[in-house]
């Protein structure tokens, strides 16, 4: 048998974990993505910033998704 917890443990099903896991991902990729094009912007560096930018915008499209699939499955 693997080590993997299946919500037996937890009490937390895989889904739900997954979620929440995706989501907390997204929200620490927008944080570590601004200090990128702070970086960037100090050192010039226009298209890497904008990479981060297009790369950040992202990251909170899907904590938003996430948040909002969140809300829906836990308050139901």
């Amino acid at each position: 048998m693997g080590s993997e917890e299946t919500g037996q443990a937890t009490g937390t099903k895989d889904k739900d974990y997954n979620l929440l896991w995706f989501t907390e991902q997204c929200l620490d990729n927008v944080l570590r993505l601004e200090t990128y094009i702070q970086d960037a912007e100090r050192d010039g560096d226009n298209e890497a910033a904008d990479l981060f930018r297009r790369a950040r915008d992202a990251s909170r499209r899907g904590a938003e998704q996430g948040k909002s699939l969140l809300s829906q499955r836990l308050s139901g």
